[in-house]
């Protein structure tokens, strides 16, 4: 199995409260419905205040690197990768577990 880990933070002067914000949170909250690789799927907002924290994290879980593949190329996955960028930058992290 692959865990994808993705940390973002949102822009300097972004806030969680705006539309678009809101519909970039939507937009992955979906994708566990619509792309077939995801084995497990978990995404959030982070509670914390501390200066280092990221403001929204993505969890999930993949089969093997081709499905890690397949979902990062899927057109649901790219169009709201695609709206984050927008408004966030982001870390990853992929590892096998």
């Amino acid at each position: 199995m692959i865990r994808h880990l993705v940390l973002f933070k949102l822009n300097e002067g972004v806030e969680r409260s705006e539309p678009r914000v809101a519909a970039g949170a939507a937009a992955f909250e979906a994708l566990d419905g619509q792309v077939p690789e995801i084995a497990h799927w978990e995404c959030a907002w982070n509670f914390s205040d501390r200066p280092i924290a990221y403001d929204y994290a993505i969890n999930c879980a993949v089969a093997d690197r081709a499905a890690l593949q397949r979902y990062l190329e899927h057109p649901a996955h790219q169009a709201a990768a695609g709206q984050w960028r927008e408004f966030a930058t982001w870390v990853i992290a992929d590892y096998e577990f």
